[in-house]
């Protein structure tokens, strides 16, 4: 009786969690519009379809992820959430039309604009702490002050939703991407439009600056990534397409690398000039994606798709990649190069490398392609 005692306690009974690479994926009832990464803390935030707003502690170690919050405040969809520059605030915008402004330590609801613009918004983006952008669904801009309590910016220059901006590292210029192909530039310093460029083939869905702010890279819908010099924002200065539907998002890892999520729900990393598809770092199989962001220091990238998931990968490969102008030839259709452990090397044709552009036919057979 002894002997069995003795083999029923539980001696060494606590194992070590086990560390993973990446966080464990963030499981949710109804499927994410957004995400935003906190500026110092391992915190994630999401809003939904159906209007709901979440803030998650994220971690390495098994079993550690964990909600802290949920708020319900938006009357329908959840469309974009931001982190002020402080990490204090959470900004979210909805098809209702509204902005609130939650603290990020309790959730709390501390300011509302209940009809903030005419149409449903659809993307928001910090510029300081006080100084936020909106743009919504027919083109219309507006940058609020929180000191005055009211926009002090007021442009519609664009024809269609703005689906993306960012802005120049003084907080000066804006950059507005919008479905009528053309990308905005507008001076929040001087509270004043400056110019439009011409449009170009689908929608443009995203906007990002790189090498040092001297060019900017936008996605379409098409599937090309279209790039302005800073200078020279009338014009597009060079233009790539991926073997891909469409380009749905992007974020800059480095100075010169992107991640890119698209309709297939692969996430492509791509560099900039040299125009290169370097691989694939994750994928949300089959399910488009429809945002993705980036932690502070660069090593985690996470993504939200249409399977109602929030993954994470391991992008720290990419920021000692150097990539130099001699190009291999490679065979085409061949699989993506997997750049992190759990990323999905496949034969499909959606995994092919960067195609060639042909001059004007870059763009032939993918106007059936659309966004919302």
């Amino acid at each position: 009786m002894a002997a069995a005692a003795e083999e029923e306690s539980p001696e060494p009974a606590e194992r070590e969690p086990r560390l993973r690479d990446t966080p464990e994926d963030i499981c949710f009832e109804a499927t994410a519009n957004a995400i935003a990464l906190h500026p110092g803390r391992p915190l994630l935030a999401a809003g939904d379809v159906d209007g709901d707003v979440y803030l998650f502690s994220y971690s390495c170690t098994e079993g550690e992820n964990r909600q802290l919050w949920s708020s319900g405040h938006h009357l329908k969809s959840c469309r974009d959430v931001a982190f002020s520059p402080d990490g204090q605030k959470l900004l979210t915008v909805s098809k209702d039309k509204s902005i609130h402004l939650l603290t990020v330590e309790e959730g709390r609801l501390e300011t509302r604009f209940p009809k903030a613009h005419g149409s449903a918004l659809n993307c928001v983006l910090p510029i300081d702490n006080h100084i936020f952008a909106t743009g919504d669904d027919v083109g219309a801009l507006k940058v609020w002050d929180l000191r005055k309590g009211d926009a002090i910016l007021e442009a519609r220059q664009q024809e269609e939703y703005i689906s993306a901006m960012a802005v120049d590292g003084n907080g000066k210029i804006l950059l507005t991407a919008s479905g009528d192909g053309t990308l905005g530039i507008f001076n929040v310093k001087r509270r004043r439009f400056e110019l439009l460029s011409e449009p170009q083939n689908g929608d443009l869905t995203s906007v990002a600056l790189l090498k040092r702010g001297r060019k900017v890279a936008c996605g379409s819908s098409e599937g090309t990534v279209y790039l302005f010099n800073w200078d020279g924002f009338g014009a597009a200065s060079d233009r790539f397409a991926l073997r891909a539907e469409s380009v749905d998002c992007m974020v800059p890892i480095t100075d010169s690398i992107v991640c890119v999520g698209s309709m297939d729900g692969v996430i492509r990393a791509v560099n900039i000039l040299p125009n290169r598809v370097l691989g694939c770092v994750g994928q949300h199989l089959g399910e488009p994606i429809e945002q993705l962001a980036v932690a502070p220091d660069g090593r985690l990238l996470a993504s939200c798709a249409h399977d109602q998931k929030v993954k994470f990968w391991d992008v720290s490969s990419l920021r000692g990649l150097v990539v130099d102008d001699y190009r291999k030839k490679k065979k085409k259709g061949g699989p993506l190069r997997a750049l992190s452990g759990k990323a999905v090397g496949s034969g499909e044709d959606f995994f092919a490398d960067l195609r060639e552009e042909d001059e004007t036919q870059a763009a032939a057979g993918s106007d059936s392609d659309s966004s919302d």
